[in-house]
């Protein structure tokens, strides 16, 4: 029996580079101020924020789990984002090299939340689906490998930010597979690398900052 599920969850990929000056003050705003803020819109249960070991595309991930796509076209959605704090507008001009993706997580195995996670970036319409589901079935049967997840960019959904370079802009699918250490991550990253060879746009590994919980968060005064 299998154990990869299809879902209609979602999920909102931000994977950025930011100027050094002011790294500190944006990793405080993501987290005292935009990771609450985006988990407290309704839809959304989750965000994790991660920082690159390994590879040199960027060097911060953040994904925010959301229950449909639909979310991201809601009143409260639409809110937060065409009506952004001062803080954020700042933080954003600091960022570079951004990728903004919102994505369907099509396939799905495994629960929780790994220590780190290993990543790969596949050109579009280069694997088909059964190809990723037999690999996703080969990495949950690898020790320390919790979860795996397989999404798919929504075009119209994927707006880019400020910081993003529109030309040549490619909306690719990702592999994301959530590890209980860093060299798992690495092992299982070179397992994927292997296994789609020429495919593969981008790999990286991260290591978890922190993650944040719908339930995790406490009931705003009136």
């Amino acid at each position: 029996m299998s154990r990869i599920r299809s879902t209609e969850e979602a999920q909102l990929f931000v994977w950025s580079d930011v100027d050094p000056d002011h790294e500190a003050d944006f990793n405080l705003w993501y987290d005292r101020e935009h990771m609450e803020e985006r988990v407290r819109i309704e839809g959304f249960t989750g965000a994790r924020r991660y920082r690159a070991v390994s590879g040199s595309a960027r060097r911060y991930l953040a994904l925010y789990r959301a229950s449909a796509l639909s979310d991201f076209t809601s009143a409260a959605y639409k809110q937060a984002f065409q009506h952004q704090t001062q803080w954020s507008v700042t933080n954003f001009t600091r960022m570079s090299n951004t990728r903004r993706r919102v994505m369907n997580v099509a396939l799905e195995g495994g629960f929780g939340w790994g220590s780190a996670v290993a990543m790969v970036e596949l050109a579009p319409g280069a694997v088909d689906e059964d190809a990723i589901r037999d690999q996703m079935e080969a990495l949950m049967a690898v020790e320390g490998v919790l979860r795996v997840h397989y999404m798919v960019p929504d075009q119209a959904l994927s707006t880019p930010l400020p910081s993003e370079q529109t030309e040549g802009r490619v909306l690719a699918p990702c592999l994301v597979v959530d590890v209980t250490t860093e060299p798992v991550a690495e092992a299982t990253l070179r397992q994927m690398t292997e296994r789609f060879e020429g495919s593969v746009r981008e790999a990286q590994t991260f290591t978890l900052l922190w993650s944040l919980d719908e339930h995790d968060l406490p009931p705003q005064a009136d």
